[in-house]
């Protein structure tokens, strides 16, 4: 006799949901590990809110902490923090895809599909070979970065092997994923004017955040931009453009700050205005005091962090593609365009609304958000709002308010890491999973907009 009750896998009948009871379980098993104590240098057992910040923060690649990680953790919390930081910034979905195809050698249809959910590939079909291209991509990435590392802390810090290479690899892997988690309490403003460390950090967080299909398509066509499609043309061209904005801007407004860039020569004041605008796209480094920043930098820095990386990559945000598109949206709309069109493409009316659909959830939700976080805690606006976007956008800069937000703020940003790893879309579709199709359509009426 066959049981009516629906099997496990069964009552998922989104892929969204797989993906977001994925990321669910391994915050939980983050929350549990990180709560022995085993995983605190003390050898006392962590509180559970903050065992659940951290481990949140570390899955969603989002690099906010409430306790020093280096003073805090052991090395076992370290190790835990950089695996979930690992697992995270590959994508829970896209793991459960490479293990499936070690233990069976094949994929089910629909653990293809919520493959395809995490990694947003544009065709089923590449989820498989995706697979094994992102897992031996990232690898080889982190690989590089660890080495280049580890030779620097060697060579130019005295640290013995064993001690760098560890430096390296955890770094290695908090860059490449852009979890933002780093082994020292002043974070990387001790290496501010040091090239070898900060460009190698900061190419490592470009190169994870445009977005595996980007840097492949790059990878097989970089010599043909013409041949590019429209997801690469777009990540590319709004990357570029929001990297010279930040660097030109942190430049013009900090130039003189004698907190931040102010004691710095040019070379290094172009350094850290460079790398300072890398990081608000969701790596989360500093290599100056965030909290000494002028209110402007704040708000540049708050813009960086809402529109984030590139599509399918370990960075936050809304991404580059939807501002991409949403400015193609407005400037046919200005034009009186009735369709809107990407070079030699148009784009599908139901990416149009997505577009739309993402922007206007995440304003939303960090409008609402803002708006609590100010009622429960005595900081100021520009404190709050700073705060926010940094979870939302999974970029984990903070101006130093997040240890004192208390736990219901500490509960607050663990949401919004979750919702912005996972995306607005995804958690919509998750929660609202029965699609019904309207087979009748309403009279039209014209109304006034503006």
């Amino acid at each position: 006799m066959v049981s009516a009750t629906p099997s496990f896998p069964a009552r998922f009948r989104h892929p969204a949901q797989l993906v977001v009871a994925a990321f669910g379980l391994a915050v939980a098993i983050g929350t549990a590990l990180l709560s022995l104590p085993i995983a605190t240098a003390e050898g006392e057992a962590t509180d559970t809110v903050v065992a659940l910040f951290t481990a949140a923060s570390a899955v969603c690649v989002t690099g906010l902490v409430v306790v020093d990680t280096a003073s805090h953790w052991s090395t076992f919390g370290e190790v835990v923090i950089a695996g979930l930081s690992q697992a995270g910034g590959l994508g829970v979905m896209t793991l459960a895809t490479l293990f499936t195809l070690l233990v069976s050698g094949r994929l089910g249809l629909r653990t293809r599909i919520a493959a395809q959910t995490e990694t947003k590939t544009l065709s089923m079909s590449d989820v498989r070979r995706l697979g094994r291209k992102v897992f031996l991509f990232s690898l080889a990435c982190e690989a590089v970065a660890a080495v280049l590392l580890t030779g620097r802390f060697v060579i130019g810090y005295g640290e013995s092997l064993g001690r760098a290479a560890y430096l390296g690899v955890f770094h290695a892997i908090s860059a490449f994923n852009s979890s933002g988690f780093v082994l020292w309490p002043d974070n990387f403003i001790r290496f501010v004017a040091d090239p070898w460390i900060c460009l190698t950090i900061a190419v490592a967080a470009i190169v994870g955040g445009l977005g595996f299909p980007v840097v492949f398509e790059l990878a097989r066509s970089w010599r043909h931009p013409g041949k590019w499609t429209v997801l690469t043309r777009i990540t590319v061209a709004v990357t570029v453009t929001l990297l010279l904005f930040g660097t030109l801007v942190f430049l013009a407004t900090e130039w003189r700050n004698p907190r931040t860039f102010g004691p710095l020569d040019d070379g290094g004041k172009l350094l850290a205005a460079f790398f300072t605008s890398v990081m608000p796209r969701s790596a989360g480094f500093n290599v100056v005091d965030i909290g000494q920043m002028y209110p402007s930098s704040w708000l540049a820095t708050d813009l960086l962090m809402f529109i984030g990386g590139g599509s399918a990559g370990t960075a936050g945000g809304i991404k580059v593609t939807t501002i991409g598109m949403l400015a193609f949206i407005v400037w046919a709309e200005l034009r009186g365009e009735s369709r809107v069109n990407i070079g030699h493409r148009r784009l599908p009316e139901t990416t149009q609304r997505q577009v739309v659909t993402i922007t206007v959830m995440g304003v939303a939700l960090v409008a609402v958000a803002t708006y609590t976080l100010l009622a429960l805690t005595p900081h100021r606006l520009d404190q709050v709002l700073f705060e926010v976007i940094s979870a939302f956008g999974t970029a984990g800069l903070s101006t130093g308010i997040t240890p004192a937000v208390g736990t219901a703020g500490h509960l607050l940003l663990t949401v919004l890491m979750f919702i912005g790893r996972i995306g607005p879309l995804t958690l919509g579709s998750a929660l609202a999973l029965n699609r019904r199709a309207r087979h009748y359509e309403l009279p039209e009426e014209r109304v006034i907009v503006g």
